[in-house]
C-alpha cells in the first residue's frame, strides 16, 4: 500500500462513490495509489479540510471535484488554506475539475435521460419515478428535470445511483470533470 499523498476533496458522500466506481471501472484502486478521497459534506467545509490537508497542514497534495456555482466558495478556502494561486488561477491547473452543476447532472447528460429511466428501471424504482413525475409540482418538468430531483429525494439515493449510473457508462464516456480528475490522479509511470 502506498503512503497517502493526494487527498481528493469532493462535496458529497455520492461525488466520493462515483470517483471511486469509475476508478474501478478503469482498473485502479485509488487507495493503493496514495489517493484519499474525502467527502466534505458541503462546499463550506473546504476551508477547514483544504488547511488540515494541504499546504499549511499535513503537506499533502489536493485535488478535487466541485460544483461550478460553488465556485467562488471553493477558491476562498483554498486561497486560505494557503493553495498557490487558488484566488485567481485556473483551478484544472490546481487539479480542481468543476461539473457544470453537479456531477449528477453531468451523469445524466453523459448517459442521456433515458439510459437513466433503464438503470432506475433496473434497480426497481420506475413506480417511484412516475409517481414523482405526476406529482403537481413536477408535472411541468423536463424528464431531466425530474431525474435529478428523484435522485436527491430519498435519504442514500444519491449515492446508491453514483455507483449505478458510472457502472452503465461506456468506460471511456466519464463525465469530463470526472475523467479530468481521474487523469490528474494517475500514477507516474
Amino acid at each position: 500500500m502506498s503512503a497517502l499523498d493526494t487527498v481528493v476533496l469532493v462535496e458529497g458522500e455520492s461525488d466520493r462513490v462515483a470517483l471511486h466506481a469509475q476508478a474501478r471501472r478503469l482498473g485502479r484502486d485509488l487507495a493503493l495509489e496514495g489517493v484519499q478521497v474525502l467527502a466534505m459534506g458541503g462546499i463550506t467545509n473546504t476551508r477547514s479540510l483544504a488547511r488540515r490537508h494541504g499546504p499549511l497542514g499535513a503537506g499533502r497534495r489536493l485535488a478535487g471535484l466541485y460544483d461550478s456555482p460553488d465556485e467562488r466558495r471553493l477558491r476562498g478556502g483554498l486561497a486560505a488554506a494557503g493553495l498557490p494561486g487558488a484566488a485567481t488561477g485556473a483551478l484544472e491547473a490546481l487539479g480542481f475539475f468543476g461539473c457544470s452543476r453537479d456531477l449528477e447532472d453531468e451523469l445524466i447528460r453523459a448517459l442521456g435521460v433515458d439510459r437513466v429511466a433503464a438503470v432506475v428501471a433496473a434497480a426497481g424504482e420506475t413506480a417511484s419515478l412516475e409517481r414523482l413525475a405526476r406529482m403537481p409540482a413536477q408535472r411541468d418538468w423536463s424528464r431531466e428535470a425530474v431525474l435529478r430531483r428523484f435522485l436527491g429525494s430519498r435519504s442514500g439515493r444519491k449515492a446508491r445511483y453514483a455507483r449505478l449510473l458510472v457502472e452503465a457508462l461506456e468506460p471511456a464516456a466519464a463525465p469530463p470533470p470526472l475523467a479530468a480528475l481521474l487523469a490528474h490522479l494517475a500514477p507516474v509511470a
